[in-house]
Parts: structure tokens; sequence; C-alpha cells
């Protein structure tokens, strides 16, 4: 990959800047494990310093006094940018994250969309007049901002997930601290310069990042943060919800999941292998939606896995620029350490690995993409959450043992189903305990489509037309029209 180091400063209030401890992290490529680029780290005095540049712009007229339109037509800016600086972004991104150079780049240009699409809502935020029961009192509603937002994000999609996330809140007229994650920042801290070019008033987006002593910590639990949007994972959400309990902020939690991808019998087993593949080795398995609880139904378990290991025969695995590689590194060395442990445990509860199984003997961090025959429910790789080309498969009977196995999940995020009969599409999909099913598809997202989940997967839901107001609050006038002073002071009305 790239030679060159590269050094990224924090975006703070408008400006380029070091923390204000000087420290800094390095960041390995994946791809080779070379050290590629440093950030700088903020401290908790440039967390405060990017929470009061935010309330002081939420305060300027610069933005407080901007019509909706007007938001709206920097967003419109900001999708341009975007997806002229696609290409840019995402070389960095796979630099950084190792993430495959074709998914960055078409989900990054797409990314733009998102922010295109709370344009045009940035004027469509409405009140209303109520039909109140006091023929003297005139009673309306207007959606005001709700203040400043810290927004925090992880490594993997965080063009998409910084979008869900910023899109809304600046159409909503809010400002935002953005936290990347200290694991691959570089192209969130490349995207502030698109921030500053697009034209928002400083403060109105601050870019940090850092540790969560030093920056996680102090900016949930800021006093003038007033909503947390945390994509993360379910122990470090506890965390988020124990520091919004230091200044009441609202906040969503776009977690992790163990999401099921249900195929039976009468599915159409092509589209089925390729749904269960790009659930599971798509993104090299990096995808909080990876639908890594395959439930096949039993009569067709054994074509299926033949056909599985038959595509997987042609997978590439190398470098995530090549347009041919079908499966890149994995961002960090703990995400192979992991699926081992997991994977020996698995064997000792009596799973089979039909392939796959073990690293590449290979600079970087690369995983070869795993089949999992699993003889019963309990087998460890049906219950953690590995983030790899890892897919399990377990087989069911019925339709009600499917199911049964699918919501036997403290997760809810995505789900799959995979069958001819429209009848059991829509009766499976109603019944399954997720935020998110796909039929007959698998990982397709859009910014008109709400995003998120049950249970250990969070609540809140980011895009789609209601995601806009979630960075509002009501505010109730009543304005009484009689020409006569104000009625017994004791009595309310």
């Amino acid at each position: 990959m790239t030679t060159e180091r590269r050094h990224f400063q924090l975006y703070v209030d408008g400006l380029w800047t070091e923390g204000a401890d000087a420290q800094t992290m390095v960041s390995q490529n994946p791809a080779d494990g070379k050290d590629w680029a440093t950030f700088a780290c903020a401290a908790a005095e440039d967390v405060d310093h990017a929470v009061a540049a935010a309330r002081r712009a939420l305060m300027d007229p610069a933005w407080r006094d901007l019509n909706q339109t007007a938001r709206g037509h920097l967003l419109y800016r900001l999708a341009d940018l975007v997806e002229q600086n696609a290409e840019r972004l995402a070389r960095l991104e796979t630099a950084d994250s190792g993430k495959l150079l074709a998914e960055t780049s078409a989900q990054t240009a797409y990314v733009g969309g998102y922010y295109r699409y709370f344009a045009g809502l940035a004027d469509k935020i409405e009140g209303a007049v109520l039909p109140i029961d006091k023929p003297d009192m005139h009673v309306f509603t207007r959606r005001e901002p709700i203040g400043v937002v810290a927004a925090v994000v992880p490594w993997n999609a965080q063009m998409f997930l910084a979008a869900t996330k910023l899109g809304p809140a600046l159409a909503a007229g809010c400002s935002v601290v953005l936290k990347a994650s200290e694991v691959a920042p570089a192209p969130m801290l490349e995207f502030a310069r698109l921030i500053d070019e697009a034209g928002f008033p400083p403060g109105v987006v601050s870019v940090i990042t850092g540790d969560a002593e030093n920056c996680a910590i102090p900016l949930t639990r800021h006093p003038d943060v007033a909503r947390i949007a945390f994509t993360g994972g379910p122990e470090t959400a506890r965390h988020v919800i124990r520091n919004s309990a230091e200044n009441f902020a609202v906040t969503t939690l776009e977690l992790g999941g163990k999401s099921p991808i249900l195929v039976f019998d009468d599915a159409d087993l092509d589209s089925a292998v390729n749904g269960l593949i790009a659930g599971n080795f798509g993104a090299s398995g990096q995808s909080c939606v990876a639908g890594s609880r395959g439930l096949v139904q039993r009569g067709i378990l054994g074509i299926l896995v033949e056909k599985i290991s038959e595509r997987a025969n042609s997978i590439t695995i190398g470098d995530p620029r090549d347009p041919a590689t079908h499966v890149g590194p994995l961002c960090t060395r703990a995400q192979i350490e992991k699926i081992e442990a997991t994977l020996a445990r698995a064997v000792e509860q009596g799973a089979t690995i039909h392939f796959g199984g073990e690293p590449l003997d290979r600079p970087g961090n690369y995983m070869q993409p795993t089949l999992v025959e699993c003889a019963g429910p309990d087998i460890r790789t049906l219950e953690v959450e590995m983030f790899g080309p890892v897919m399990s498969l377990l087989p069911f009977d019925t339709e009600e043992d499917a199911i049964r196995l699918a919501n036997d999940t403290d997760f809810g995020l995505g789900s799959g189903v995979f069958t001819n009969s429209l009848a059991r599409a829509h009766r499976v999909s109603s019944r399954l305990k997720a935020g998110i099913c796909w039929v007959n598809t698998y990982r397709a997202i859009s910014p008109i489509a709400p995003f998120g989940g049950y249970g250990h997967s969070g609540y809140g839901r980011e895009a789609g037309i209601e995601a806009v107001l979630d960075y509002t609050r009501t505010k109730t006038t009543w304005i009484n029209t009689a020409d006569t002073p104000m009625a017994n002071p004791f009595t309310m009305r």
C-alpha cells in the first residue's frame, strides 16, 4: 500500500490543531502491518473546547438565524463534495482499516445521497396549530434544535454511520462534535475538510478522536451535550448510558448483532447462497448486520454446504486495493485472536469446520473465510459477534423452530429470510425480533429506510424521515387573544 506516512490533526471550532497534551497515536496498515499514519489525540481540554464551540455556534446568528432552506443548501453542497472526493476518502479508509477499496469507494459515493436526502428534509420540519379547547387561546408548536450533539462512530462503515447522524442533526439546526474511532480515524478527519469547504460556520461541526478516558468519556458525560448518537458495541454502550446520567442527554444506540438468516427448503438456493456469503464474507465479515447465524431447513443443509463450499473456492483473498479481491484483511490483530479462540471452543463443543478456520501466513491481518456447521444452538460461534468472515449454519425442522431459534438471542439488529412463498415471507418477517428484515436479499441500505435494532442491538432509529425529528425538541406556545385581563391567577385554565 502507501509508503508515505501522513499525520492527521483534530478539527475543532473551524481550526486544525494538535491535542492539548500533544499525544499522538500510530496507525498500522492492516494489509501489510506497517505503520502508515499518525493522529493527534484529543484530551479532555480539547473536548471542552469542541463542546464550547458547538454551544457558541448554536447562539451565533451565522447558524442560529440561518433559515431552514439555507441549511439544506449547505447539506446539498456537502453531498456534492463527498461525491467528488469519494475516491480520495475511500483510499484513506482502505489504507487505515483494510476494507476493500471497491466497497469503500462505492459506499462513500452513496453516502452523498444521505446528505442530499436530509438536505431536502431541512425545510420540511414543521410545527402545528392546535385545535385547543379554549376559544381565547391561539396555541401552536414548533420544533427547535435539540442542542449540542455528541456523535460517536466506529471504524467500520464510518462514512455511512457518520452521515446517518450528521445529516439529520445539521438539517435540524443542531451543532455536532463527531468522535471518530481511535481505530482507523483517517477518513473522518479528512472528511472534516469538506465540512469547512461546504461553508458551515466554525463550531457547527468539530471532528476529534482519542481514547475512552481522555475523549469519549468527557464527551458523552459533558454537561452541555444534549443528545448522544452512538454506534459501537454493547459493553461500551453501557458506559455511554451511565455517562448520560450526568447530563440527561437523549441517547440513541446502534449496536452489534448476531443476525439470523433463515433459509427454507422452498428458497432459490443460489440466491440463498449469495445472501449468506454477502452476510458473512462481505466486508470480510466486519459488519454489525453480519448474518452470522445461518438457520437452514434440515433437508437442504447438505446441498447448501456443498454450494457454499464450492463458491468459497473462488473467493480471492488479498490486497484490498485490487478489484479482484473479495476478502481483505481484518482491521486489527485482536479480531483474529478472538476468532481463533471462538472457533477452538466451537470445535470442543462438537462443531464441524468445513473450510477455513485459520489465519493466513502472510503479512497483515488476513483470516480465511470459514464455514462452521453447528450440531446445536449452544455452539460458541452462534453466540459471539466475531467481526470476521465466519459463517455458522444450524439446521431447523419447521417454521416454528426457525422463528424460535432466530429469536433466541439478546440481539435484534438485522435478519434475513429466503423463501419463494410470499405468505411465509410476510408471516416469518413479522415475527422476527429484529429492527431490519431482508427477504430474498441481504445488506441493502437506503437513506429513506430507518436503521436500528432491538434489545442488545440498541434503541432508536437512524435514517428515514423521522430521524430529523429526533434531533428536535417540541416547544408549545400559548397566546391569549382575549382583550380582557387575565382571569383569576389562583385557578388553572
